[in-house]
């Protein structure tokens, strides 16, 4: 396999990744507003989600190491879910709060970075 191809194939799982994250974000924020799977339209809409991030997921973990790939999952939907939770159902988000996820987000993006780097 060539370097551009690595290299696109590795940016294209990249961004996978980065839909599935968001998708997790649709999905938490779904399950919120199902309050516990008996709201019928919430629970249609955090199963779709579901379905959708974990094939995204999983199309991306053929191209990114597992434990690299889950991580960044995790964090994008962790990060989304805190962030957006506060709009849609009331949650709090006090400064401390900001700051840890923006612990997770920099987290996240040197995991990225870190994985630019091993070939």
């Amino acid at each position: 396999m060539s370097t551009i191809t690595r290299t696109r194939s590795g940016t294209n799982a990249w961004v996978v990744l980065l839909l599935a994250g968001l998708f997790e974000v649709g999905y938490a924020l779904s399950v919120g507003g199902s309050d516990g799977f008996t709201v019928l339209s919430w629970s249609l809409v955090a199963v779709v989600f579901f379905l959708l991030t974990l094939y995204a997921l999983s199309v991306a973990l053929r191209t990114i190491d597992v434990g690299i790939g889950y991580a960044v999952w995790a964090g994008i939907g962790a990060a989304g879910a805190a962030l957006l939770g506060p709009m849609f159902f009331n949650e709090s988000l006090s400064l401390a709060k900001v700051g840890w996820l923006s612990v997770v987000i920099a987290g996240v993006v040197w995991l990225k970075l870190a994985d630019g780097t091993s070939d």
